[in-house]
């Protein structure tokens, strides 16, 4: 990989590269192009071609990508050829529902324990796994070595969750709370807020 910042846009543009990769290689497509991704996926080829160009040169003129191999370079850009293990806490709908998504995951990266802190939650079964109390988070993090923590708790209770993730060690926090959370800049946080989404779908409408 060459050795210059890779901006967020390239970053997250990778994953749906891999998806619609992945969905050619069930059909057993074994190359494909730029202007073929680019149609599919309704981006500019000469972008897709820059993002991977930013990591090697993945694909031959007049030919295109080799579909096996782009997906597993892809794969090792994004780690996803390691095993990566996610913590999550709060064990309400959207908690249980993204716990119970682990089961759909084809990737090395798992829910692995589950944690809330009202009582009568303790020890229920989500997906086989057993919702803890809080106060056996950082001891399971630092056990299952847990790289990745997921919020999933009401706005007033976000902050804390991220403290104790950042006291655990956890690497980067998916927060699904409304909002914004602080963390050490060594830690990355990325933000999945479905109002606000929602409200900037409504400026679309006819």
């Amino acid at each position: 990989m060459k050795s210059l910042k890779i901006s967020e846009a390239v970053v997250r543009r990778l994953p749906i590269y891999l998806r619609f990769l992945n969905e050619l290689n069930m059909r057993n497509v074994q190359t494909v192009s730029s202007q073929d991704l680019g149609q599919k996926l309704e981006l500019n080829p000469a972008q897709i071609r820059k993002d991977l160009a930013y990591f090697g040169e993945f694909g031959k003129k007049g030919i295109g990508y080799d579909v096996v191999y782009l997906i597993e370079k892809i794969r090792q850009i994004l780690k996803l050829d390691q095993h990566i293990n996610v913590a999550l806490v709060g064990a309400g709908n959207l908690g249980r529902a993204l716990s119970n998504y682990n089961a759909y995951l084809r990737d090395n990266m798992k829910i692995v324990a589950v944690f809330d802190a009202v009582p009568d939650k303790i020890g229920a079964r989500i997906n086989n796994l057993a919702v803890q109390p809080m106060s056996e988070l950082i001891e399971t993090i630092h056990r299952l070595k847990v790289r990745i923590g997921i919020i999933t708790v009401p706005a007033g209770e976000a902050q804390n969750v991220a403290d104790e993730f950042v006291k655990a060690g956890v690497e980067a926090i998916l927060n699904f709370a409304p909002v914004i959370i602080k963390v050490p800049n060594e830690v990355r946080v990325h933000h999945a807020d479905f109002t606000t989404e929602l409200q900037s779908l409504a400026y679309y409408l006819d």
